[in-house]
């Protein structure tokens, strides 16, 4: 099979689906010169009217979308960074999450809001966050977290086609990360988690970028213990039922992921695992996480952002 880089399926992705769909166009700041490369070379086949740059103004292009979305349109909003989100998040939090609620579902929001999340680069910290906790907790929006190229394409057309309002983020580190992708079509559902490496001892649960760290780590330690690792790939709809299945048969549990680790994702995880699995723990459950404390530029970052190491400790601990 041929491999691609991830930002060249999600540009396979949105060529294919503005192909089978003209509802489908593209808005946002740089699009038409292919922000971060996603949206390169768009514009020479579907025009301006369907990748259209705009103004330097977040709340601008979110409000656009949803307002395009209501008249029947599938816009694809590149916000860049996912810091941006603040900016424009009563259009985001509010619109779109819950006018097809407060219209009676009178009218579909089809769009996708897309980011790129995760530091280790040194942007610092208004370029580096992972906000993934804030949009999880907001009802009517659903996460995509893709790790892979194939699931960046199957997952950004299901997202494309779905008739809500959909957080597609991405991190920075895997846009030019290689991967297997198919030249047929296929779409992946949302609300299915995949078993990226089957193990015994230990589950871990590891999201976007992490789970590449997670099975760097599993390969390093195989020989000491058997460790599953676990790639949600999307946190609304969450697939509490694979990582469930997992935990009964390892009985240990570490979760891995970018958000900080106070009120952020693992919490959420964890708690779910606790309601639905608590007899089959034998061992407390163990999170990697960012610190609660501002993302630093240059080496500073190491100690704020979770590391290899840190899933090394984690699986001991439970494995003591």
């Amino acid at each position: 099979m041929r491999q691609i880089m991830m930002m060249q399926a999600f540009n396979e992705a949105l060529r294919e689906e503005m192909r089978r769909d003209e509802a489908v166009f593209v808005l946002g700041e740089g699009v038409q010169g292919g922000a971060f490369l996603v949206t390169g070379g768009l514009v020479q086949e579907f025009g301006t009217d369907r990748v259209m740059d705009t103004p330097l103004s977040e709340t601008a292009i979110a409000g656009a979308a949803v307002g395009a979305a209501m008249a029947g349109y599938r816009p694809f909003a590149d916000l860049q960074f996912a810091d941006f989100i603040f900016i424009c998040g009563d259009e985001i939090f509010n619109k779109a999450a819950k006018w097809r609620f407060i219209h009676g579902g009178k009218m579909k929001l089809p769009l996708v809001f897309f980011a790129a999340i995760g530091g280790y680069g040194g942007f610092g910290s208004e370029h580096s966050q992972c906000p993934e906790s804030i949009v999880m907790h907001t009802p009517g929006l659903k996460l995509v977290l893709p790790s892979t190229p194939y699931d960046g394409k199957g997952l950004l057309k299901t997202a494309i086609r779905d008739d809500n309002p959909v957080v597609f983020f991405s991190h920075k580190l895997l846009l030019a990360a290689m991967g297997d992708v198919p030249e047929e079509e296929y779409t992946i559902p949302f609300g299915v988690a995949d078993v990226k490496k089957e193990g015994k001892d230990v589950t871990v649960v590891a999201t976007s970028y992490q789970v590449h760290v997670a099975l760097q780590v599993a390969n390093e330690l195989e020989g000491r213990f058997s460790v599953e690792v676990i790639d949600p790939r999307t946190l609304e709809p969450l697939d509490i039922d694979t990582i469930v299945k997992s935990v009964e048969k390892t009985g240990r549990v570490v979760i891995v992921d970018e958000d900080t680790k106070r009120c952020g994702i693992t919490a959420e995880i964890a708690t779910q695992i606790m309601e639905s699995a608590f007899n089959s723990l034998r061992a407390p459950i163990q999170r990697v996480a960012a610190a609660n404390y501002p993302i630093p530029a240059g080496f500073l970052e190491q100690y704020v952002l979770p590391q290899a190491k840190d899933i090394v400790t984690a699986i001991e601990t439970v494995m003591r």
